[in-house]
């Protein structure tokens, strides 16, 4: 029992005014919020919210889940909040994680089809000026994620010249092709651990970093997962019946599937250096363990990418040196 964890206990039996309930720990992610279910003697079960107001910007929170339910889909109503501790009650959206659900083969088409509907009901509702601008400065911010703490902090490795400028080329490159896209309302982690299964499916959560930003963004995050991997086949399929609902709904994206397609990846690539960035700065900043775990598999992600674009070409040079030579500084004695 934390100070926050009294605070926010002594705040909700005034905001439940004075209803009995049980709290338990329900979950924690990657930011500084960690989350509560409460057991109320109804029967009801609801959400509380710890959000620290110096880490946390629960008015995000609170102005995206509106947009959101405003576009008829599925997030939490927010019951009581208090701004100024960063405490708020939420619906519960339940226990069942579509990370959990989709590893489940029977499951699978139908779920990512509710969620490929969702995201064309969020992406339909989108107006300009409402969410901050998914522009070039924070597109290349989240880059140097890559530079900054899984080249330099885990494979502790510093950049030659030549090696910074190969970059710089290549990023420029990846954010040349993701800033011509058309650009929606932009969820920015649009993952199966962020969704829920439900009876309004799919639930959506972790959504206050929204933003106005490139179509294929929440598409590429979906389907090339952080915890997960699918089949390309089925990566492949996934993205082209989204495209095909994105396309009746008269959403902005190419009439040919194949440019959709490579938008897709070089978004992905963006996304993929991105988080391999910041789960290293996870694990080394905020020492959260276990998310350096998942480095593998968008390194897989990025050199998929790279082996289909001569333009990514330098990158995979560059990561071959990184490698090889993290590679000889571990067994050199």
């Amino acid at each position: 029992m934390d100070d926050r964890f009294r605070a926010l206990d002594a705040w909700l039996r005034m905001a439940l005014e004075g209803a009995a309930f049980r709290i338990e720990r329900a979950s924690a992610d990657a930011s500084f919020r960690r989350y509560f279910r409460l057991f109320l003697d109804d029967g009801r079960t609801l959400i509380a919210m710890d959000a620290p107001p110096a880490r946390e910007d629960s008015r995000a929170f609170m102005r995206v889940a509106q947009l959101l339910r405003e576009a008829g889909l599925n997030a939490p109503q927010v019951f009581q909040h208090d701004l100024a501790q960063g405490f708020l009650v939420v619906t519960d959206l339940g226990t069942r994680h579509y990370l959990a659900a989709l590893r489940e083969d029977a499951e699978r088409t139908r779920l990512f089809g509710d969620a490929t509907s969702a995201l064309v009901r969020w992406q339909s509702a989108s107006r300009e000026g409402v969410l901050p601008a998914y522009d070039e400065a924070l597109l290349r911010r989240e880059l140097e994620l890559f530079p900054e703490w899984y080249v330099g902090r885990h494979l502790g490795i510093a950049l030659s010249a030549p090696h910074r400028q190969s970059l710089d080329r290549v990023f420029r490159a990846i954010l040349d092709r993701n800033l011509a896209e058309p650009r929606v309302y932009v969820h920015r982690d649009y993952m199966p651990r962020n969704l829920m299964v439900c009876e309004a499916n799919p639930g959506i959560l972790d959504f206050q970093d929204a933003v106005h930003g490139p179509v294929s963004y929440d598409v590429a995050c979906l389907f090339r997962d952080a915890f997960a991997s699918w089949d390309e086949e089925e990566v492949l399929d996934g993205t082209i019946r989204y495209w095909e609902k994105a396309r009746r709904a008269g959403l902005p994206v190419p009439s040919d599937f194949a440019a959709f397609w490579r938008d897709v990846e070089w978004m992905g690539l963006q996304r993929h250096l991105k988080v391999l960035g910041i789960f290293a700065r996870l694990h080394y900043r905020d020492s959260k363990a276990g998310y350096l775990e998942d480095t593998p598999r968008f390194m897989g992600y990025v050199r998929h990418a790279i082996s289909r674009y001569d333009e990514l070409a330098p990158l995979g040079r560059l990561l071959d040196e990184l490698e090889g030579r993290r590679a000889e500084a571990r067994y050199t004695f």
